[in-house]
């Protein structure tokens, strides 16, 4: 009997299922030994030493990735091998504890849904102070439509990132590359700034992340665009088509995917006017030009909604997928 419970709750499936229903039910705790966060304390430890033997051009940079990615998947991997040494029980929260660390749907849905209330309250300035939280452009120019906008960028971008990439890679390669993706997003988002501090340090991190996002990306746009014409008052044919259509307006090779596919969605028009330092550094928008500018709460409501329930889809089709190729990725065993 334990040897079949044993056999039913490693499988990779099993364990998608259990990483996935984790993250739904309790989101992503805050607390000071998250592996993301200790990830991004060991980066800056190591980006201070880097630069202080002036190491922070693109050689640096590399250097970075490789120290960062090494340290963290010797460490994981020998805490696995030796709680597997002990029981394979151990092994195995251990495994379910970094899947659900790499996964973040909830909190997403959670912070969107919080600038949702404050503009449903009218309160533009609680609603800056929100949106501020889930993007890094510029608040301060922002009305009530702009909000909108961001936070759904923000929530159709993000599930790409944090849902859609991780499983495809817990997939193909289990936790090990839900690992390997994490770290190279933590870097893209610590150190892949277009400025003069990262123009060159952060390069490489930025394009790897850029190599790893690409097929997820492409997935996502698949995945809202179905999901789309499933859940009324959305426009699955609209999604395909600007996705399509008006990805390449972005200059990431990967955000205007699932961007201009919301966009088609909702029938709306998203990003304009953005603002970084000062300046204004995008004013492209997505969508087709006859539908309104930025969005509503309720928009923001029915992003929500067609994030879950694509977030869903990918899951099960992730499942699946492990059920019946019989494919066991490593450290799910």
């Amino acid at each position: 009997m334990n040897e079949e419970f044993a056999e039913i709750i490693t499988h990779p499936t099993a364990m998608l299922a259990v990483i996935f229903g984790l993250d739904l039910l309790f989101g992503d705790p805050v607390y000071n030994f998250h592996p993301v966060r200790l990830i991004g304390n060991l980066l800056s430890w190591y980006e201070t030493k880097l630069r202080k033997i002036g190491l922070d051009g693109k050689i640096g940079g590399i250097i970075l990735v490789l120290l960062l990615l090494f340290s963290v998947l010797v460490i994981c991997l020998n805490i696995f091998q030796f709680l597997e040494s002990l029981h394979w029980s151990l092994s195995w929260f251990w495994s379910v504890y970094l899947g659900w660390s790499f996964l973040a749907l909830r909190d997403l849905l959670v912070h969107a849904k919080h600038v949702a209330k404050t503009m449903e309250e009218k309160n533009l300035l609680e609603a800056k102070r929100k949106v501020g939280m889930l993007v890094g452009r510029e608040t301060s120019h922002m009305d009530f439509a702009a909000c909108g906008r961001a936070t759904i960028e923000s929530v159709s971008e993000n599930l790409n990132d944090g849902v859609i990439a991780p499983l495809f890679y817990f997939c193909f390669f289990g936790i090990p590359g839900m690992l390997v993706f994490k770290v190279l997003s933590t870097i893209d988002s610590m150190v892949g700034y277009r400025n003069k501090r990262y123009q060159n340090f952060g390069w490489c991190g930025a394009r790897l992340d850029d190599i790893l996002s690409w097929i997820p990306a492409r997935i996502s746009w698949l995945l809202l665009s179905g999901t789309a014409s499933l859940i009324p008052g959305l426009s699955g044919k609209n999604a395909f088509k600007f996705g399509w259509q008006d990805y390449a307006k972005l200059s990431s090779p990967n955000a205007g995917w699932s961007e201009a596919t919301a966009a088609g969605a909702l029938r709306i028009k998203l990003c304009g006017p953005i603002w970084r330092e000062g300046k204004l550094a995008h004013d492209n928008w997505l969508g087709d030009v006859n539908d309104r500018e930025g969005a509503t709460f309720h928009d923001i409501y029915r992003m929500n909604k067609l994030a879950l329930a694509s977030a869903l889809f990918g899951a099960g089709v992730s499942g699946s997928y492990l059920w019946f190729s019989g494919f066991v990725p490593f450290f799910s065993r």
